[in-house]
């Protein structure tokens, strides 16, 4: 099972007035930088959770139909099942009808099952499954839990911004950190 992002969010949870509020800066020298770092937030808050803070479309390749019938998608929260494509063994795309399809994209794994999915010929990624998730389409919709925990993250990227480089960021997770984000994690046992 692998993710690829089809369409990245088109906006930040955080804007950057909010965040130079949070961070009490009132010029535009350091705009491009703060800009920057929202996104690494972001990112990372992301890669920890498994959540897609802000609408966003993925591609899941799968190698075959799990044995249940079930896809599970570790993306949350999954709002559309866009489409479904098989590859055969000469490569040709089928799409698979949505029609008969049900998707619990609440749960943690999304879970999409479909009525009679073909069998893929291709023995690699023979399964896409093009998805939209996120909570929302601006930062008003994500939890504000999340948004707090950007802001500090991002303001501890900031405070150490001449001594670790932008491209080499995050380089510290900032205190009370895990403790914000702890209740969105996926609990495996």
């Amino acid at each position: 099972m692998t993710y690829a992002q089809t369409t990245p969010p088109s906006a930040e949870p955080l804007t950057l007035a909010e965040i130079k509020v949070h961070l009490r800066i009132d010029g535009t020298d350091e705009d491009a930088l703060l800009t920057s770092l929202i996104a690494t937030a972001r990112e990372h808050l992301e890669r920890e959770t498994g959540l897609c803070l802000i609408t966003q479309s993925w591609r899941l390749y799968l190698y075959r139909w799990p044995k249940d019938g079930i896809a599970r998608i570790e993306k949350y929260p999954v709002r559309t099942i866009d489409a479904v494509t098989v590859y055969e063994a000469d490569g040709a795309a089928v799409e698979v009808p949505l029609e008969d399809h049900l998707l619990d994209g609440e749960g943690r794994p999304a879970r999409l099952w479909l009525k009679s999915p073909p069998t893929p010929g291709q023995a690699m990624n023979g399964i896409e499954i093009d998805f939209s998730a996120g909570f929302g389409e601006a930062g008003a919709d994500v939890p504000d839990t999340l948004k707090r925990a950007m802001s500090i993250h991002t303001g501890h990227m900031f405070a150490f911004r001449g001594v670790i480089s932008p491209d080499q960021q995050p380089a510290g997770i900032p205190d009370g950190y895990e403790r914000l984000i702890a209740p969105y994690r996926s609990r495996r046992l």
